[in-house]
């Protein structure tokens, strides 16, 4: 499984527009607005890196509204959840 978490800057006034279109697609687990310097964060699985560029490339970061990205991937294997 590749995971990646994304910080995304949208243009002035459209985090729920992009809030919005994220929730649509499949590969997005888990996504937040957020008050700071980044106004969306975003975690994405995919079953592989791949995929998980497809995703980020051509359909996140492509997105209208969206303005900037700053994608952190996992490292396979190290990680934890509660």
């Amino acid at each position: 499984m590749a995971v990646a978490i994304i910080l995304i800057n949208t243009d002035v006034g459209k985090e729920t527009e992009v809030f919005e279109k994220l929730k649509k697609i499949p590969y997005v687990r888990e996504a937040y607005i957020t008050y700071g310097t980044f106004d969306i964060v975003a975690k994405i699985e995919a079953n592989n890196f791949n995929e998980l560029n497809n995703v980020i490339t051509r359909e996140i970061r492509n997105m209208p509204g969206i303005r900037s990205t700053l994608t952190l991937i996992g490292v396979e294997g190290r990680h934890f959840q509660r």
